[in-house]
């Protein structure tokens, strides 16, 4: 069996994690001829060549057949249905310095934490617009955000919520399957970035600093039981072509070793937030996200690909018709923004801020379905 330290093998071997340059070099040698191979094959079967061949950029000029291919792909496995869920801020207190997150410990704000009662308030005005899946969020806030906290509102949202995943600090393998006893079935973490030198740059202080803490920690939630392993990276840190790469080399590890979780991707682009600058190095273009997306899809035919607010409303719109699986809707990015607290400190601020009303309609008028609730939490238990 696969141990922890293999992940961080396969990345240093790769050179993935550092020492990249390798890398240009061979994603400006595929050819058109090799795209053109390969979108010949089965659309949904991964290997690191077909992955680096479909980010090349010689695979621009075949985002077309890429989108056909990928739409055919979604529709045999997800049927026309897009799920919708809503994340609940819980805490925007955080000891990170992270150079990209309105949280940063070292940016004043007002900072909020949503007891019990309050963070029911927010879901019941969640759970009211329709959603049956819902996301808690919160900065690395462990002395307020415990496992305790977390078990007790998951045992309490579970009476009006079907699924309940956590996108937090990361926990021990043990805190895990406790949060999962309680009602947690899904976690997303994201890397930031995989290149180790650049994730020190903007990770200067506090334990996100803790690059292999961080790599290992889909392992823990993994094998603490979770049935959704939620991966990406934020875009705009460094080369999005290799840091897809390193992105599907975590991805292929945890399918073969937890092949009963589901695996989604997901797509933070950097948007503005409080007292973080405005020029980026990295930043991804519209048509790079799609090809980047349509890759991912055209190599793991059974992945969620998620999309978030952070995102325009023409690009959703756009996507949604492709490859996406779920949508949130009618995101607040701040504690108590649904019900009470309007003035808390966002972690950033979102693009789409349509209605989740209006995202299902427009979902319906692209020949979709909205899925509220697409299964059920007594199953499980």
């Amino acid at each position: 069996m696969m141990n922890e330290s293999e992940l961080k093998q396969i990345l240093a071997q790769k050179h993935l994690d550092q020492n990249r340059d390798c890398w240009d070099d061979r994603l400006q040698a595929v050819t058109p001829q090799q795209v053109q191979q390969e979108l010949s094959k089965p659309a949904g079967r991964f290997s690191s060549d077909r992955l680096l061949t479909l980010v090349s950029p010689a695979a621009e000029n075949f985002l077309e057949l890429m989108a056909q291919q990928a739409h055919q792909l979604t529709i045999r496995r997800f049927g026309r249905t897009i799920q919708l869920y809503a994340p609940l801020y819980v805490s925007n207190v955080c000891i990170n310095s992270c150079q990209y997150c309105g949280y940063n410990a070292q940016t004043e704000l007002k900072r909020t934490r949503l007891t019990i009662q309050q963070a029911m308030a927010d879901a019941d005005v969640i759970a009211a617009e329709g959603f049956r899946h819902i996301l808690l969020v919160s900065g690395e806030d462990r002395p307020f955000v415990t496992v305790g906290y977390l078990s007790e509102l998951a045992k309490k949202l579970r009476e009006k919520f079907s699924s309940i995943s956590i996108e937090i600090y990361p926990l021990s393998r043990a805190e895990y399957a406790q949060v999962f006893a309680a009602g947690i079935d899904g976690v997303a973490l994201y890397q930031e970035t995989y290149d180790r030198d650049v994730y020190a740059q903007y990770h200067v202080a506090g334990p996100k600093r803790d690059y292999d803490n961080r790599l290992d920690t889909p392992d823990r939630f993994a094998a603490g039981g979770m049935r959704t392993l939620g991966l990406g990276f934020l875009l705009g840190l460094a080369d999005w072509r290799i840091e897809t790469l390193a992105l599907v080399e975590h991805a292929a590890y945890l399918v073969k070793k937890y092949w009963r979780a589901k695996i989604d991707f997901s797509f933070p682009r950097i948007r503005p937030a409080t007292n973080v600058q405005s020029q980026w190095p990295h930043l991804v273009s519209d048509k790079n996200m799609v090809q980047m997306m349509l890759a991912l899809r055209l190599c793991f035919a059974d992945a969620g690909i998620v999309l978030s607010t952070r995102e325009s409303a023409d690009f959703r719109d756009h996507m949604m018709n492709i490859c996406v699986t779920r949508l949130s809707a009618g995101s607040k990015t701040n504690p108590g923004g649904y019900s009470s607290d309007k003035t808390a400190a966002e972690q950033f601020t979102i693009d789409d801020d349509r209605t989740p009303a209006a995202i299902a309609r427009v979902i319906q008028s692209h020949g979709h379905e909205p899925v509220w609730k697409d299964w059920d939490a007594a199953f499980s238990y």
